[in-house]
């Protein structure tokens, strides 16, 4: 899973690693996005995919009436997207979750009362994109329009088993060069089991 991420350079790094321009003047920053309090975070679209704008972290699909829903839908299982209610009807708006670190705990005891905190990043800390869909939902009380999105999970690979040693699971993390593929509306399943390296930082 991931509830807990980072996005720490600045919106030039990111503009040009993702070849992209800002939308007016965002702040892009933040050494720790805590899903459980829906932070805007920065996000490419593929509605408009040269531009970092700022959307919500939790999906709101259009049926629902709470902005509290999010808290379910921080994360969505890659395998299961299509099936899924909240998330069915989004699979062709994708997007691109800006980061460059996310934080995981290690259980180390049967019932998790004493864990590890550990930072998961590329080596160098290189910026990286979550995949993700995205959904624009209108607050029908007050006539406010929220973009939101959700981060894809998928099986963890043997690093992440070892981390997340309960769930075993861990956000869909894409290639550079799958980027556009993502973008551009390639098959789902496609994008599950992405083969790349990561490092993992006790803190």
């Amino acid at each position: 899973m991931c509830f807990h991420s980072k996005q720490s350079k600045d919106a030039q790094t990111i503009a040009k690693r993702f070849k992209a321009k800002v939308f007016e003047d965002i702040s892009v920053q933040s050494d720790r996005f805590n899903g459980f309090t829906f932070p805007k975070t920065p996000v490419i679209t593929n509605q408009f995919p040269d531009t970092i704008q700022l959307y919500t972290w939790g999906l709101m699909p259009s049926w629902s009436k709470d902005p509290k829903y999010r808290v379910n839908t921080l994360n969505a299982r890659i395998e299961t997207l299509a099936e899924k209610p909240t998330f069915k009807n989004y699979t062709s708006n994708r997007c691109l979750i800006i980061s460059d670190g996310f934080f995981e705990w290690k259980w180390l005891d049967e019932k998790g009362k004493n864990k590890q905190q550990y930072l998961i990043t590329l080596p160098n800390e290189e910026p990286f994109a979550f995949a993700g869909i995205y959904s624009q939902w209108t607050d029908k009380n007050t006539g406010e329009l929220l973009d939101t999105y959700t981060i894809l999970t998928t099986q963890a690979n043997n690093l992440m088993s070892e981390i997340h040693n309960t769930k075993k699971r861990m956000p869909v993390i894409l290639k550079p060069e799958n980027e556009q593929l993502w973008l551009g509306g390639d098959e789902v399943m496609m994008f599950s089991h992405p083969e790349i390296e990561l490092l993992a930082t006790p803190i």
